[in-house]
C-alpha cells in the first residue's frame, strides 16, 4: 500500500465521527508544460475524513513544491509552493469525474491529490511581477492600459490619418440606440 491508502473501517462504523488526516509522500508525473512537482519532493495533505452512510467525505489542504520556468525570461523558479483546499467524496460505485472509489475500507488519496495539485500548478508561471523578460525595450512588459495611451498619443501626432479597412464600413452604420 502506498502513502496515501488509508483504512476507514472506523469511521464507517461511526457516522458522522471525523478523524484528522495528516499525509505525506512522493506523487512523481505531476507536470505543466511550465510548471511541475519535484519527483522527490513530498506532497502533504492535513485534513479529515468522515463517513456519511456509505460514502466518506474527505476534505483538508494539500501542499506541493513545484519548479518551472518563467513565461516572460525563462528563468528556472525552484521555490515556489502550490497550496489547494478540497473536499472530494468517496463511494463504492463512484461516478467518473465526480466521485472517487472507496474499496471495501479503503481510499486511495492518490488519485484525488494528483487531480488537485495538477490544477493548482500555474500555467504561465512568472518569476516575478517585474519580470521585464529577455528583451524589455523590443518587447515591453508592463501596463497595457499606460501602453494603449502611448499608442493613441502616437496617432494624435501622426500626419497623414491611417486608412481604415473597407471591410468594417459596415459597422459604420450600426446604431445601438
Amino acid at each position: 500500500m502506498g502513502p496515501f491508502v488509508v483504512n476507514v473501517a472506523e469511521e464507517l462504523r461511526q457516522p458522522g465521527h471525523q478523524a484528522p488526516l495528516v499525509l505525506a509522500g512522493p506523487i512523481p508525473g505531476i507536470a505543466l508544460s511550465s510548471a511541475r512537482v519535484r519527483p522527490d519532493a513530498d506532497v502533504q495533505f492535513a485534513g479529515t475524513v468522515e463517513a456519511q452512510g456509505a460514502t466518506v467525505i474527505v476534505q483538508g489542504t494539500v501542499h506541493a513544491p513545484w519548479v518551472g520556468e518563467c513565461r516572460r525570461c525563462l528563468e528556472a523558479i525552484d521555490s515556489d509552493d502550490v497550496q489547494v483546499e478540497l473536499r472530494e467524496v468517496f463511494e463504492p460505485h463512484p461516478v467518473e469525474g465526480e466521485t472517487f472509489p472507496l474499496d471495501d475500507e479503503l481510499i486511495d488519496l492518490e488519485p484525488m491529490l494528483r487531480e488537485a495539485v495538477a490544477l493548482g500548478l500555474p500555467v504561465a508561471p512568472l518569476c516575478g511581477e517585474d519580470c521585464a523578460g529577455p528583451d524589455p525595450e523590443a518587447h515591453p512588459v508592463g501596463d497595457t492600459h499606460q501602453r494603449d495611451e502611448q499608442d493613441q498619443q502616437d496617432d494624435d501626432h501622426d500626419p497623414e490619418p491611417r486608412e481604415r479597412d473597407p471591410r468594417w464600413a459596415v459597422l459604420d452604420q450600426l446604431r445601438l440606440d
